[in-house]
């Protein structure tokens, strides 16, 4: 049996082609990049590359861009034992269009794709219940069997007291509508402890994009509510404290996976640091350790290929306070 990793990631494993320059559109471009990618899959990686044990539960296609996907995240030390192979589906693309600052818009062929075809037989209790936290997002809630599964290892995580991360990760093509994305992003919202939203998602789901708007989407077992804001920084909401904490500016290439490094790097504080709940001035060094991660990332192309090692997160944070 294998032992199981301190965190889990649970979702879709994808392959992000983004032009090879920034301000073209899809059609206009003239070559793509490879990119893996995946939002659940980013964060094991940024996990595993910041020094925490990862694993990643999925499946993709019994295919050449899926098992290229499996060599990613074995070459990057994310435990793949969980990882499953379709012979029925391919493995999830997307197209990724980038403009000159480095936003994105997204064109996904996934109809169906493997990730969708997750089953809840598939989840291993053993698995996770050995782990201490599971990072979903809400890619994998869209339909079924996918949403089923993710709502099996959620029954999982709160049987064994994981502490429970969720990424809102809205991506509105590929919901049946707006309203179907919002009813079907809440529907997990209260089995989470920790929540990481955008401000464009903060937004979405109450109309507004403020503090207060935030407070609305407290609950009781939520732990700490983070709405990340580009390179302003967060605002986050414990259930002592609320506040904001800045970001970097850097030169930006590629945002893509940028909230995917920012939730690893929380996450690694979440395991490495016990006093985050009690301690505001460690929780808010987490914060900005993270925002610095995330700025890190986005000075590269793709998610995957673009996130850092702890050693250049230090060195970063060192020139910063240099």
């Amino acid at each position: 049996m294998t032992a199981s990793p301190q965190a889990v990631a649970l979702g879709e494993l994808l392959i992000d082609f983004v032009p090879q320059a920034n301000g073209v559109t899809l059609a206009e471009a003239e070559g793509f990049l490879k990119a893996p990618g995946g939002a659940p899959a980013n964060v094991a990686v940024g996990l595993a590359r910041l020094g925490v044990a990862s694993g990643f539960v999925g499946k993709v296609g019994d295919d050449p861009f899926g098992h290229f996907l499996a060599g990613v995240l074995r070459e990057n030390d994310v435990d793949i034992a969980q990882l499953r192979f379709d012979d029925g589906a391919h493995t999830a693309l997307a197209f990724v269009s980038l403009t000159s600052s480095g936003e994105r818009d997204f064109v996904f062929y996934r109809n169906p794709s493997a990730d969708m075809r997750h089953r809840p037989e598939e989840i291993d209790d053993a698995y996770l219940s050995g782990a201490s936290i599971l990072h979903i997002g809400s890619i994998s809630l869209i339909q079924e069997p996918s949403r089923g599964a993710t709502l099996r290892a959620l029954d999982i995580a709160a049987d064994h007291g994981l502490w429970v991360s969720y990424d809102a990760n809205l991506r509105l093509p590929l919901w049946p509508s707006a309203e179907a994305a919002r009813k079907g992003i809440r529907s997990v919202w209260r089995r989470a402890q920790l929540i990481k939203i955008s401000d464009d998602e903060l937004e979405f789901l109450t109309g507004s994009r403020d503090l207060a708007a935030a407070r609305t989407l407290r609950h009781e077992q939520l732990r700490l509510l983070v709405v990340t804001r580009g390179d302003a920084g967060v605002w986050y909401l414990t259930r002592q404290w609320e506040g904001e904490v800045a970001g970097f500016r850097v030169d930006t290439v590629d945002t893509t996976g940028a909230g995917d490094a920012f939730t690893a790097a929380l996450l690694d504080s979440v395991v490495r640091v016990d006093a985050l709940e009690t301690d505001r001035r460690a929780l808010e060094a987490a914060l900005r350790r993270a925002n610095a991660y995330a700025a890190l990332t986005t000075t590269r192309r793709g998610a995957i290929p673009a996130l850092p090692r702890a050693d250049e997160l230090e060195r970063f944070l060192q020139e910063q306070d240099g």
